[in-house]
């Protein structure tokens, strides 16, 4: 059976202020024939469908035609979940009058825990489990468990649930949208909580033929092979320039047809909360996966040039892709003019300057920490410490990355 794995369209996204409708049409036209050739037994959206909570209308309109394109032009279901920048209840609009036209949507946590999405084949059945993302209040209060404290315990009581609904003999791939510990990040993501509590490792994971991963923004492997991000459908921060974006081609075959799943790989390292038996053991041999990475050709690329500003200005008129869109790192010491103006003469897309040299003050002391990359745990912190001359504790920065998760979870449904 195959499927294509896509996340993390963003549909709607600002970049540096331009905003990329045209640029997501663009690449989406190509997404669109991509599944006319495949013919995939469904397409797996796996959360961050819009950029925010409140999409620009041009986004739905964008949306709403490539999944009318897909699912009623093409027949093929698309199984959608919510991530942690879409608001649930607005992704979720109409599900279960779509779902009969086949297009699955996770926005809410659906009851249990999960959305069962039964299909077959030739080599028997096959369930996609959809999960979307969820705070761990969320799913403290849908499934009635109140130990459930962290992500990883959210996670972990979502995937005994899961298992727990596979049919005996069915394959089933997981559509979920997390962030797991030791994966690649980029800028471009937003972090799920404060510091790094909002990870879950991949060991959560096992016992699933495939997992396909919304949230992190380069395609990758996360712990296991069968456990994968596809990537962003776009480059959405200049340092993503050196990643391919592409989305992913799942074959998945016979069952038993693959490796061993289960202790061997790590995944018994602890059991589920509030389901000992639901990390399957070692013997269990999950189904043959095979993944094929297909790049998407963007109407412009994110790019960086670096230079003087003489040099960069002397070398435009040899360049072929001067619309791309571009950060430019200045190697100038000196006091510049307009130096914005003067390049966006050459690139009209230049959307961003860079001074490298300028940031090691002192002749090659450190740079200054850029307070924009710096997460509001980090800045209450420090203000914490300005104020009261003592350290955050681990408890009081526990109660302080809660408040700010209630409140961007009120922030996604504003």
């Amino acid at each position: 059976m195959i499927f294509i794995h896509t996340a993390d369209w963003h549909l709607g996204r600002l970049f540096h202020g331009v905003h990329l409708t045209d640029d997501q049409q663009f690449v989406l036209d190509q997404f669109v024939g991509l599944v006319d050739g495949v013919r995939p037994a469904a397409v797996l959206l796996a959360g961050d469908v819009y950029d925010r909570g409140v999409p620009p209308p041009e986004a739905v309109e964008l949306l709403n035609d490539v999944l009318d394109r897909i699912v009623r032009g093409l027949g093929v279901p698309v199984v959608m979940i919510a991530g942690n920048h879409d608001s649930p209840t607005r992704l979720g609009f109409g599900s279960q009058m779509l779902s009969a036209e086949g297009l699955h949507i996770a926005g809410r946590l659906p009851a249990g825990g999960v959305l069962n999405v039964p299909l077959a084949d030739s080599d028997g059945p096959l369930v996609v489990q959809a999960v979307p993302f969820a705070d761990p209040i969320i799913v403290r209060e849908a499934l009635a468990e109140p130990d459930i404290q962290t992500h990883e315990q959210a996670m972990r009581a979502l995937m005994a649930r899961a298992r727990a609904a596979v049919p005996t003999g069915a394959r089933s791939v997981l559509v979920g949208h997390a962030f797991v510990a030791g994966a690649e990040v980029s800028d471009s993501e937003r972090p799920l909580t404060v510091g790094g509590a909002g990870t879950v490792p991949a060991a959560v994971f096992a016992g699933f033929d495939y997992v396909a991963l919304g949230h992190l923004h380069r395609p990758q492997r996360a712990g296991a092979e069968a456990v994968r991000y596809a990537g962003s459908l776009l480059t959405y921060s200049f340092d993503e320039v050196a990643q391919p974006k592409s989305v992913s081609v799942v074959e998945i075959g016979a069952p038993g047809s693959g490796v061993a799943t289960g202790a061997a790989d790590g995944a018994a390292d602890e059991a589920p909360l509030g389901a000992p038996a639901a990390t399957p053991p070692a013997s269990v041999r999950a189904a043959r996966v095979a993944v094929e990475q297909v790049e998407l050709q963007p109407r412009r690329r994110v790019r960086v040039i670096e230079g003087t500003l003489h040099d960069i200005l002397e070398r435009a008129p040899a360049d072929e892709a001067r619309d791309d869109y571009v950060c430019a790192r200045l190697l100038d010491t000196g006091a510049l003019l307009n130096a914005m103006g003067r390049l966006q003469q050459a690139y009209p897309n230049c959307l961003h300057l860079e001074f490298p040299r300028n940031e090691l003050a002192g002749g090659g002391a450190a740079p200054l920490a850029d307070p924009v990359a710096r997460s509001a745990g980090e800045h209450f912190a420090t203000f914490f410490e300005y104020v009261t001359d003592e350290r955050l504790s681990a408890s009081e920065g526990a109660a302080f990355g809660a408040v700010l998760e209630r409140l961007e979870r009120r922030r996604r449904e504003s």
